[in-house]
């Protein structure tokens, strides 16, 4: 059996953020049991969202970029310093290199927009994948949405593409 092939993009249009949204719905309300009207957020409207996406179109997986004030209360108020989060990835797809690829478009848009580096809030139970793409945790566990999260950051090379 061949793995499907899919791509990873900037989601542009309203269909684009409406299969975000889907995504996170499914993993998230879905099967974590995040409540939904905590889920999505004000800073959704601002945000740089990415898309991964079957070659037939299916959604795969999503994650979004906050930058500027909206990252500023995630980061510690950093200017420089982006926010990534809501990466999820469809239970079909997960092993396939997806979410390492959203994390990579996530960090090459941070770079173009001059961020030096990306925080993020890792489920602990994501601290290893995270730890694989050059992430180190800092500060104390704690909770988010009743699921435990640390903190992570990595630096930014800026002008290296990372081929996602």
């Amino acid at each position: 059996m061949s793995t499907p092939a899919y791509v990873v993009r900037v989601a542009e249009d309203p269909a684009d953020r409406e299969a975000c949204f889907a995504v996170r719905k499914e993993v998230f309300v879905g099967e974590q049991g995040v409540p939904e009207d905590i889920e999505y957020d004000a800073y959704d409207a601002g945000a740089v969202h990415v898309l991964a996406v079957r070659e037939d179109g299916v959604p795969l997986g999503t994650g979004r970029l906050l930058h500027g004030e909206a990252a500023a209360a995630k980061t510690g108020g950093a200017p420089s310093v982006g926010s990534l989060g809501r990466l999820a990835v469809t239970r079909e797809a997960r092993g396939l290199g997806v979410g390492a690829a959203l994390v990579r478009a996530i960090e090459e848009t941070a770079s173009a927009r001059g961020l030096t580096a990306v925080d993020l809030h890792a489920q602990t139970h994501a601290l290893g994948f995270y730890e694989r793409l050059g992430y180190e945790a800092y500060g104390p566990e704690f909770p988010d949405a009743g699921i435990p999260h640390r903190a992570m950051r990595r630096a930014l090379q800026p002008g290296r593409r990372t081929g996602w």
